[in-house]
């Protein structure tokens, strides 16, 4: 049976293992990505050209995101979307939250929110609302909420919502986020369906008018597994990994992820962290645990995330 500590620790560092495995193959189409048992984070010889020149094990827009949410969380005890933006921004502009001072990717939708907050709009009005404005920049990063919170459901799906408004404001983008949230609650209580429990929350908790309820319907219909393809927009995003959980452990949770192609460190980011609840802190191979970078960053938020829970 895994501790809380466990699971919260899976959670963190899965994402953010995910994260920086996927950064060597992003962009890549299915058959341009190497072989599973080939998949780390320095590629085979003779694999396409990353896209970014950074060191093996570094993560991405993805991992420093979240780390700017859970450092929000953790500084003011709950979701403050002022201090959240004030972070996004110092990430963006400043090279907070990464290992390096650097930042190499940045979504077109994300960009667009941080220059709308930057010019003053507010923050829960930045975010870009259009149909085709559901790309998967909030749902990348709202894994430390579902990892801190200890309040209700019905808070926990409202926060995720919330905060997707900074960069992605449509009922898509929001919706995702609160259902990915309600599944990784229930993998920390450590339930086998999580899935199907999440969806049943999900589907009472979307039920209060006409347009959330027609959009959680859309959101859960399985249709979209067959479409799933890690691409960049949100609900192929969410889709995906519900297909690369099906692996039995971290390693080829991770590993299915990547192989999709595409928005490989994203994917992998989003399935990794679900993969590290799941399975625990140890199932991660200690080898990604010992290569991945900036843990002057991510530790001492990870040890304040426990020390919340408490």
């Amino acid at each position: 049976m895994l501790s809380l500590r466990d699971r919260l620790s899976g959670g963190l560092v899965g994402l953010l293992v995910g994260d920086a495995l996927g950064v060597p193959y992003e962009f890549l189409s299915p058959s341009e990505v190497p072989a599973l048992s080939t998949i780390e984070f320095v590629p085979p010889p003779n694999s396409p050209r990353p896209a970014h020149s950074v060191p093996p094990g570094t993560w991405s827009d993805d991992g420093a995101q979240a780390l700017c949410l859970l450092s929000t969380l953790l500084e003011c005890g709950s979701l403050d979307l002022q201090l959240f933006s004030r972070k996004l921004l110092q990430w963006r502009f400043e090279g907070e939250f990464t290992p390096d001072k650097k930042v190499f990717d940045c979504g077109i939708q994300t960009q667009a929110a941080l220059k709308s907050l930057a010019q003053g709009v507010p923050p829960d009005r930045s975010g870009p609302s259009g149909e085709q404005d559901n790309g998967n920049g909030s749902l990348m990063r709202v894994l430390p909420l579902a990892l801190w919170h200890k309040g209700s459901d019905e808070q926990l799906y409202s926060d995720a919502r919330h905060q997707s408004l900074v960069t992605h404001g449509h009922l898509r983008s929001q919706l995702c986020c609160a259902l990915y949230c309600l599944w990784a609650k229930e993998l920390i209580d450590g339930h086998s369906d999580a899935w199907d429990l999440a969806g049943d929350k999900f589907r009472n908790l979307g039920g209060s008018d006409p347009s959330s309820a027609r959009e959680t319907e859309f959101i859960l219909d399985e249709s979209h597994l067959g479409s799933a393809r890690g691409s960049g927009y949100v609900l192929n995003s969410l889709w995906s990994a519900r297909i690369a959980m099906q692996e039995p452990d971290y390693e080829s949770v991770v590993r299915a992820a990547v192989a999709f192609g595409n928005d490989t460190d994203t994917t992998a980011c989003i399935a990794g962290g679900l993969a590290g609840i799941r399975d625990g802190f140890a199932s991660i191979p200690e080898r990604w645990r010992n290569s991945l970078r900036g843990s002057h960053v991510y530790e001492p938020l990870l040890k304040g995330l426990l020390r919340a829970r408490e």
